[in-house]
């Protein structure tokens, strides 16, 4: 675990919606036997201070914890409600269980609102639901910095087309998936990075995410020390992608551990 003054960042997962390999899907990287081909839905983890932060919980969180050696979390922040995003939470209740305590979520207005109608029995007390149900508090942030557990968490405003929706910096880390849009305003929160992790869905135009090229060009805006490209699509295959790529920039994979600073 790390302390002091540094961050250990673990993608968790860094595919796209679909998952790679994609079901009944015969490309070349869904049938690839390079490990950085695979990939489950977007998370990350961050630990620091003898902390865990999950960013998001995908579908595969139970087996992404597992491969990564998650033994414990502290909080989630959610960047958005879509179901890539949020579908894991029920897996949250072994952390409960772990730690014998209550997990604080965190999440702006709307996507608070999602997981409360998607995951009603895990925010309502109601004595005859059969099962263990996650124990959760569900905190409503907005763009404001956010205190947690003595370190300054940042919001960072981007844009998944017309959605809203929250990447965050912590220390000199970014993580911002799902956007292809940064607004200047948010711009001038990422400057002075170590790490930033990016949204780069494809090389083929999409209208909610950056293709490679635009997440390349946002890179280079935004200069960060190292960048790392996520939530990517079964049209970039790992090894050939990040041979084309400039110094500095990598496609990012399961299981990936970065180190930045506070």
């Amino acid at each position: 675990m790390t302390g002091g003054t540094e961050i250990e960042v673990i993608c968790l997962g860094t595919g796209t919606s679909h998952g790679i390999p994609m079901i009944a899907c015969d490309c070349p990287v869904c049938t690839s036997d390079d490990h950085g081909d695979r990939r489950t839905r977007p998370s990350v983890a961050m630990r620091f201070d003898d902390r865990t932060i999950l960013i998001d919980t995908s579908q595969e969180l139970r087996l992404q914890s597992i491969a990564c050696g998650i033994d414990r979390v502290d909080a989630v922040l959610y960047t958005h409600f879509h179901a890539d995003h949020v579908a894991g939470l029920d897996d949250l209740r072994r952390f409960n269980w772990l730690q014998r305590c209550t997990l604080p979520v965190y999440a702006e207005a709307e996507t608070a609102a999602v997981l409360k109608q998607m995951f009603g029995y895990a925010f309502t007390h109601d004595p005859t639901y059969p099962s263990a149900a996650p124990k959760l508090s569900l905190n409503v942030i907005d763009e404001s910095p956010l205190e947690l557990f003595g370190r300054t968490i940042i919001p960072i405003r981007l844009f998944h087309g017309p959605l809203p929706i929250f990447g965050y910096r912590v220390g000199n880390v970014a993580y911002c998936t799902d956007c292809n849009l940064i607004p200047d305003e948010s711009m001038a929160k990422l400057e002075g990075l170590d790490v930033l992790i990016l949204d780069a869905l494809r090389h083929t135009p999409h209208p909610t995410h950056f293709t490679l090229a635009q997440a390349v060009e946002a890179a280079k805006k935004i200069g960060a020390k190292q960048t790392y490209f996520t939530h990517i699509a079964h049209e970039l295959k790992h090894a050939e992608t990040n041979a084309d790529l400039p110094d500095g920039m990598a496609l990012a994979h399961d299981g990936l551990r970065l180190t930045a600073s506070f």
